[in-house]
C-alpha cells in the first residue's frame, strides 16, 4: 500500500497551483480507476511535511473536505480561495474552470 500512497502522493504533487483534481482523477491517473477511496484516505493520512497539495483534491462534485485543520471544510475551502479557486453557489468547486487532468493539462 505504501507504494500505492507514493504514487498518488507524486501526482498530487504535479497539480498546479490554481487548480485542483479530483479522487477518482487520480486514481485514474495511477492506473487503477477503482481506488479513489484509497485516495482519499492517502489524502487524509498524508505526513506533515509531506510537500503534498491535499488541498487540491476534492471529490467528484467539487466538494470538500472535512479533515483539513482546524475548521474542516471551511480551512479547505479556505486554502484553495487564496489560489483563486472559485466556487459555485452550492459551495463546490467550479470544476468546468479548475480541473486539472493530468500531467498533459498544464
Amino acid at each position: 500500500m505504501n507504494n500505492t500512497f507514493e504514487q498518488i502522493y507524486n501526482i498530487a504533487r504535479q497539480i498546479p497551483y490554481g487548480r485542483v483534481t479530483t479522487y477518482g482523477r487520480i486514481a485514474f491517473l495511477i492506473g487503477n480507476p477503482r481506488l479513489s477511496r484509497v485516495v482519499g484516505y492517502a489524502m487524509s493520512g498524508c505526513p506533515d511535511g509531506a510537500d503534498v497539495p491535499c488541498h487540491r483534491v476534492v471529490n467528484r462534485f467539487g466538494g470538500l473536505a472535512d479533515a483539513f485543520m482546524p475548521l474542516g471544510k471551511e480551512s479547505h475551502r479556505l486554502l484553495l480561495e487564496m489560489e483563486g479557486v472559485a466556487f459555485t453557489p452550492d459551495g463546490n468547486v467550479d470544476l468546468e474552470r479548475f480541473m486539472w487532468y493530468g500531467p498533459h493539462d498544464g
